[in-house]
């Protein structure tokens, strides 16, 4: 069978329904190609995995451990595992990715149990968290033992640094530990203007991951345990999860070309400045709603059913809830201006032929 003519996509192309559509950055291409030369020790025990350790120590304090794997699903259930016993429970918010789109592998894999608190924003606080912290040595009731956060959220907030250490805080009072869903923890970062260990490692947090895919790379996240105390295994967890990357130069040479430069932060910025110019391009557009705030890469609207058919035709997005006409736009690093001046005058057309 003859081999299909490459690329079989217009690479021209771009949607709005998820951060993970963009390709690979060239500065991470590029450091991908200059680790492959000759042999390596596999399972992490190479030099690129190694000096990994330097660049996330530089981030978070030196403290830090990094631990590499394949994808944002595998961080939070390894993490998560490392975190607790298997009578024990993690609280969340009800619209937290472990709750909703990861196909129930914390509790199937992790074997933890999620307890859910409904927020307004996607954010957890105190008074939140103590509405599932409770029943502590009550044999009939799996134990909290973790609060789980998102930064950015899946609601596109932002935690702040103090809101963040309360939750600490209060979580460390009840004997609780603190991890950090870090997806998007780049974005975060990029609207908050603060260094990453600023809402992290000084401001509590025990454990995060850091998302890499929807920032740049071809594939990859890490664990970063901040406080080697709360976790236990995670070593011989993220094998028996089927985390641990044989050729895993391969991942950590991203994270360096990542976190050893600004592009991290100039990839975050761009993503959420393109956000910014959607919003402010359909914020008063007739018929349109935006009913949540803009502040990483993401954008809410509420559309009339039809328009949001019509406009999926032409762009992909996602419908984030069917009953009351939300959708979420994302933009990312590769996100133009002139791809957001188009999809907003689709929008405006198709709203007026509505």
């Amino acid at each position: 069978m003859p081999a299909a003519s490459l690329p079989l996509h217009d690479p021209d192309s771009r949607g709005f329904a998820s951060d993970n559509y963009a390709g690979v950055h060239p500065e991470v291409l590029e450091a991908i190609a200059l680790a492959n030369g000759g042999h390596q020790v596999s399972y992490g025990e190479d030099v690129y995995t190694e000096h990994l350790q330097e660049v996330f120590r530089g981030h978070f304090g030196e403290q830090a451990q990094a631990f590499p794997v394949f994808n944002g699903t595998g961080a939070n259930v390894v993490a998560l595992q490392a975190m607790t016993d298997r009578w024990q429970a993690v609280i969340c918010a009800d619209s937290a990715h472990i709750h909703v789109d990861e196909c129930g592998a914390p509790e199937k894999v992790a074997g933890l149990k999620l307890l859910t608190v409904s927020t307004p924003d996607g954010k957890l606080t105190p008074e939140l968290i103590d509405r599932q912290a409770y029943g502590f040595d009550d044999e009939h009731r799996a134990q909290p033992a973790v609060v789980a956060i998102t930064q950015s959220t899946e609601l596109g907030t932002c935690y702040t640094p103090e809101e963040i250490r309360a939750i600490a805080d209060h979580a460390h009072s009840l004997g609780m530990k603190l991890y950090v869903d870090g997806a998007r923890l780049a974005n975060a970062a990029a609207t908050l203007d603060v260094p990453l260990r600023a809402f992290t490692t000084d401001a509590g947090v025990d454990v995060l991951s850091f998302g890499g895919t929807k920032n740049g790379l071809l594939l990859g996240e890490c664990i970063v345990v901040l406080n080697p105390d709360a976790v236990h295994s995670i070593k011989y967890l993220r094998k028996s999860a089927m985390q641990l990357a044989s050729k895993m130069r391969f991942i950590s040479v991203q994270f360096e070309a990542l976190l050893g430069t600004d592009l991290w932060l100039r990839n975050a910025r761009h993503a959420n400045d393109m956000a910014r110019r959607l919003y402010a391009a359909v914020k008063d557009v007739p018929g349109l709603e935006i009913p949540r705030t803009v502040q990483a890469n993401q954008v809410f609207a509420v559309l009339p059913k039809e328009v949001t058919e019509r406009l999926q035709k032409r762009f992909r997005f996602y419908t984030w809830n069917e009953h009351t006409g939300e959708v979420r736009w994302m933009t990312c690093f590769d996100t133009t201006e002139s791809d957001i001046d188009t999809f907003a005058a689709a929008i405006a057309e198709e709203l007026a032929a509505a």
